[in-house]
């Protein structure tokens, strides 16, 4: 079965919602983003969150201090890292399980994936100046000729409209979505819904 995350939760009421819909994560954005918020902010939303549904941050280029400060408090499952993290720098995060973002807009930038041993590899969309959160696609045909050794989590402009292509094509680990589950820059209870229901399925 393929799994769910809907990103960039920021308030009590989309805790309600993946509680009721029940993706199997849920993602805090710690990051530079109009989704981002606090440590206490997510841990108070953590704490409301089912203990069935792991919850993941989403980091960039930040201290490893940083991260491990945020994750221990927010008792994180899953650290996502969309900034220019090294190997050396994820391989201290061994304790926790571990996404790294690859921004993608053309083959090339598939060049490096295979450095990244053992650890899932979450695929968006490349947008000058925006790390990850774009709503923007990619052409996800160029994955076809990659033997990729990770499972991997796609991500970038999935919505109601596109989600089974996409995963007809890609055949992901996992998919993450954020903006294409809201309306006016909010979680939508009804999108959210018919999004899952249409990965569930498949």
């Amino acid at each position: 079965m393929i799994k769910i995350k809907i990103c960039g939760l920021t308030r009590y009421v989309d805790i309600e919602y993946v509680n009721k819909l029940r993706p199997e994560y849920a993602g805090f954005v710690f990051a530079e983003s109009r989704r981002r918020v606090s440590a206490g902010t997510a841990l108070k939303l953590h704490e409301n969150l089912d203990k069935e549904i792991k919850a993941v941050g989403v980091f960039a280029d930040e201290s490893i201090e940083a991260v491990r400060e945020i994750a221990d408090k927010v008792k994180l499952d899953v650290l996502q890292f969309h900034g220019n993290e090294s190997i050396e720098y994820i391989n201290s995060f061994k304790d926790f399980e571990v996404w790294k973002a690859i921004s993608v807009k053309r083959e090339e930038d598939l060049s490096n994936i295979y450095k990244y041993k053992n650890i899932r590899l979450l695929l968006d969309s490349k947008v000058e100046g925006v790390k990850g959160g774009s709503g923007k696609t990619f052409d996800w045909n160029i994955l076809k000729k990659h033997d990729l050794e990770q499972k991997i989590v796609l991500a970038g402009g999935l919505n109601c409209e596109n989600i089974k292509e996409a995963i007809k094509i890609v055949k992901p680990f996992a998919v993450d979505v954020s903006s294409g589950v809201e309306s006016s820059g909010f979680k939508d209870f009804h999108k959210m819904k018919e999004f899952i229901d249409k990965v569930r399925r498949l």
